[in-house]
């Protein structure tokens, strides 16, 4: 440490991120008396924050509300006594045990655990309408929000599996479903496009080629109401706006659904030896047995979408969280029996003279 540091203060556990897989870590976590410190990261209370109505999480028959849902579990972590902050963490150096965590703000702690529960940020398009209508016809999750456009005609961006996959789902609901896809071809595997073509032989699925979305229109009361696109027979039409060729027009759709991947939340592991795929997903150990959300780097976990880049649901994300909870457990456990093994015998006590 340096006398530069903002500040310092030792902790047994930090959790980065606070969303479900954050807050369930630090529900079990303060029930093994771990007093973990929550950090809410940059988007406090990950992305279901940005869902109006959640009716898949198990235990809310009638639905809840994403923010409500988040609240309750920060007081129930708050009750077993985690303590949450809103801190973003921007670098772990593991050289050296404890480990030194340093924020966006300058503070810096000590750590004998890590959780990574910073989640992953879906990507979006960055156009117009966007911050406004997200979460009101708008979403980044079908299974979480399909459901909410019965008889709807929805558009699904993207050209990969995730758009194939989503788009597919959203036929239960749906009375079209439009694909956007700015190419001639799809990205995602054979077995997925054969899926969609299946459903547009049936006239469930139609699909957009060489066609981007450039606005979203609506309100957060009505929702979204249409968009506007353009469309290029070369694709790519956005890069090619003052080409004759590119075509703008209104689309009338009830719902959009982005489908173009997610960036996970870990380069503050940058540099520790926790391994992460080639997307930046983090790489943890899995398995039957206990552990399976420990990393490379013993000490350091990892929970949630930060480490799924395939489910990517609150209830599977919770469930990490409690393992990442428990391992972190028992690691801090043996960690303190290593310490006592460690400490020295005092001295026998002098045997007292008889004179």
């Amino acid at each position: 440490m340096t006398e530069d540091d903002a500040f310092v203060e030792h902790r047994k556990l930090i959790v980065a991120g606070s969303g479900i897989s954050g807050l369930s870590a630090a529900i079990y976590a303060g029930r093994s008396n771990n007093e973990p410190l929550v950090f809410e990261g940059d988007e406090p209370g990950g992305q279901l924050t940005l869902t109006t109505e959640v009716e898949n999480y198990p235990g809310f028959p009638e639905g809840i509300s994403g923010p409500e849902l988040i609240q309750n579990m920060k007081t129930q972590a708050e009750r077993f006594g985690a303590e949450i902050d809103h801190g973003i963490v921007e670098d772990v150096d593991a050289s050296d045990r404890p480990f030194t965590v340093t924020m966006k703000n300058g503070d810096v702690y000590t750590a004998d655990a890590v959780i990574a529960a910073s989640g992953a940020s879906a990507r979006t398009l960055e156009i117009p309408g966007e911050d406004d209508l997200m979460g009101y016809g708008l979403s980044t999750c079908a299974t979480c929000d399909g459901a909410f456009f019965r008889d709807e005609k929805i558009l699904v961006v993207g050209g990969g599996d995730a758009a194939m996959e989503e788009a597919s789902f959203l036929t239960k609901f749906a009375s079209t479903v439009y694909i956007a896809h700015r190419r001639e071809e799809f990205r995602a595997e054979d077995y997925w496009i054969d899926r969609v073509m299946e459903k547009v032989d049936k006239g469930e699925i139609e699909i957009m080629r060489n066609t981007e979305v450039t606005e979203l229109h609506g309100t957060p009361e009505e929702g979204v109401d249409h968009v506007t696109m353009v469309r290029h027979p070369e694709g790519h039409p956005t890069e090619k706006l003052d080409d004759s060729e590119t075509e703008t027009f209104e689309f009338d759709v009830g719902a959009v659904f982005y489908a173009i991947g997610h960036t996970p939340n870990a380069d503050y592991l940058e540099g520790t030896g926790v391994r992460r795929d080639e997307e930046g997903y983090v790489l943890a150990k899995g398995g039957r047995d206990g552990g399976q959300t420990a990393t490379d780097v013993p000490g350091i976990f990892a929970a949630g979408d930060v480490v799924d880049h395939h489910y990517q649901q609150a209830a599977t994300a919770g469930g990490d969280g409690v393992k990442a909870a428990l391992d972190a457990d028992d690691y801090l456990e043996d960690l303190e029996r290593e310490e006592a093994a460690s400490e020295p015998e005092p001295e026998p006590a002098a045997a007292e003279s008889d004179d």
